[in-house]
């Protein structure tokens, strides 16, 4: 019997005594992270452990006259290819033409470790002028990688969520999108991506949202979990961690490691703000400095009153019409509120509510406190 490495019976040994310390529990269940704290799953992903992005051509049959029929070139174009690879020798000169087919795009994500005979769904979408794929049907189609290889073959019937209708005077309606479908395990994986996952003797963590405190903490969980330097923390992004070289051993490994608690590290001070909806968004952070802010409304009002004169009877005048015109000019309260040293999130927003302000008040307010050097964090307009 081949004996096991000094690692690998190392981070067995650690691996048991987490097991052994933890309380017990029903199934396969693990405890929860502690306030505060996240999975390292739910925060870090394995380098190599991805989605693979494919894409295809096809034709959808058997629409109700909403395909492209003649307008597009290339539908028909692809009817004859398709017709002559079955046999079907058409007149001389004579191009398929029909309203019932269309030229679609398929596109779908392979995830990782996919295996060959494996079904995932696929995305299909109108490329030509079909008006609506609903009732369609996805012949054969290739799916390719960004390779330029096949590594899965769709087919099968759409899913339409949208839908439309046309009326006989021109009239139409169009509820959600029905030119673009959906097949549920409509594609059967037929070649497997290489994954470098089961090969070396280490894997990489990297961080969803990179920062140099989570990935030391990181890296100090994992050691404290299994022992000695198993983990080292390259950048801010990334962690590599030694991994047992057996495939059963990696899992069992890879498996104990996602699951363990990390406390991210505190983000930047960062306010977002979205200029089209007037959504604000304030990390808690965020500090001002010494200011005070003074904030009031200027409201102007112009108002037309038009006074009818008519003349008497028998007078021989005419009717005239005499605009009037009303200016109001009204200025709104005027509070001043201060901030003290390093006033936090919470006392800003309660400081800016004291006075009314609305949201576009509060943008005004965060861009002047920013201008005028008094907000400790970073102003973000998307």
């Amino acid at each position: 019997m081949k004996r096991r490495s000094t690692f690998t019976t190392l981070w067995l040994s650690a691996l048991i005594g987490m097991l052994v310390s933890l309380p017990v529990l029903s199934g396969n269940s693990i405890p929860t992270a502690a306030p505060g704290q996240e999975r390292i799953k739910d925060i870090a992903n394995f380098a190599g452990v991805r989605d693979n992005q494919l894409v295809g051509y096809g034709l959808v049959v058997g629409l109700d006259g909403s395909g492209d029929g003649g307008r597009t070139s290339y539908t028909s174009q692809s009817m004859n290819n398709m017709l002559i690879q079955l046999g079907v020798t058409l007149p001389a000169g004579e191009s398929p033409q029909s309203k019932n087919v269309a030229a679609v795009m398929i596109t779908a994500d392979l995830m990782p470790f996919a295996k060959a005979g494996q079904r995932f769904d696929v995305t299909v979408s109108s490329l030509g002028n079909a008006s609506s794929l609903r009732g369609g049907t996805l012949l054969m189609s290739p799916l390719k990688g960004a390779d330029g290889q096949v590594y899965a073959v769709a087919q099968g019937n759409l899913v339409v969520g949208g839908l439309s209708a046309d009326g006989a005077d021109g009239s139409s309606i169009t509820i959600n999108i029905p030119s673009v479908g959906r097949i549920p395990r409509g594609a059967t994986v037929e070649r497997e991506v290489p994954s470098s996952f089961s090969q070396g003797g280490s894997l990489v963590l990297n961080l969803n949202r990179p920062d140099f405190s989570t990935a030391n903490r990181m890296m100090n969980v994992i050691n404290d979990a299994f022992g000695g330097r198993v983990a080292q923390a390259l950048d801010g992004a990334s962690v590599k961690v030694r991994a047992p070289t057996s495939p059963s051993d990696r899992v069992a490994f890879v498996a104990a490691l996602e699951n363990l608690p990390v406390e991210p590290g505190t983000p930047p001070a960062r306010v977002v703000i979205n200029a089209r909806t007037g959504t604000i968004v304030m990390g808690a952070n965020v500090r001002v400095m010494p200011a005070a802010v003074s904030h009031g409304n200027l409201t102007v009002t112009i108002s037309e009153d038009p006074t009818v004169t008519q003349p008497e009877a028998f007078a021989g005048g005419r009717t005239v019409v005499t605009p009037q015109t009303a200016i109001d000019v009204t200025q709104g309260d005027s509070r001043m509120f201060l901030f003290d040293p390093g006033t936090s999130l919470d006392e800003i927003v309660r400081a800016v509510n004291n006075v009314g302000a609305a949201p576009g008040d509060l943008v005004a307010i965060l861009q002047a406190l920013r201008e005028a050097g008094a907000l400790r964090a970073e102003l973000v307009v998307i």
